[in-house]
């Protein structure tokens, strides 16, 4: 299965945005699949970094998950106020303890303007991107959480898989 649609200027990226080397994700928040990929992600752009553009989308498992939506949405609004890759850390990182009330502590942890966050968790577009990534996700063929793409094409195989591809790709 191939990405649809592309990696575009919509989706969150960090790293090396001009890299040939694009790693999506499709995640849930409160997946524990995800939570447990998160510091392997994380020890993954500490080394590559530099040589890799990764990208995040909205993947929330909402029947499963009853707090994945929110928390999706609530990174979405940090990111009106530049703190989108902040918050999405801040989550993973208090994945156990995930609820309404943890996403307002963190947004205070952030700093971020509290109304104004309050205010953006009630706004459609907000909840219609999170939608659209889920919809972008069905479309590629993703069917659980985490799934990741390289260049476009469904990887077989979890974070740690990632590390092995990139060690091979930078040794050449």
């Amino acid at each position: 299965m191939s990405l649809k649609p592309n990696v575009s200027q919509a989706d969150h990226a960090q790293g090396n945005a001009y890299s040939d080397l694009v790693i999506v994700e499709y995640g849930d928040y409160q997946c524990p699949y995800c939570g447990a990929a998160y510091p392997v992600l994380k020890e993954l752009m500490k080394e590559y970094g530099s040589q890799i553009k990764f990208v995040f989308r909205n993947f929330p498992l909402s029947e499963m998950h009853q707090y994945a939506r929110s928390a999706a949405i609530a990174a979405e609004a940090a990111n009106l106020q530049g703190k989108f890759w902040e918050m999405h850390d801040a989550i993973y990182e208090n994945q156990r303890d995930l609820n309404e009330s943890l996403l307002m502590k963190l947004a205070e942890q952030l700093k971020l303007n509290i109304p104004q966050f309050e205010k953006d968790l009630e706004s459609t577009a907000l909840a219609d991107k999170v939608d659209l990534d889920f919809e972008s996700g069905i479309m590629s063929g993703v069917n659980g959480t985490p799934s990741f793409f390289v260049n476009g094409k469904k990887f077989d195989g979890g974070a740690e898989d990632l590390f092995e591809l990139l060690r091979e790709n930078t040794e050449n």
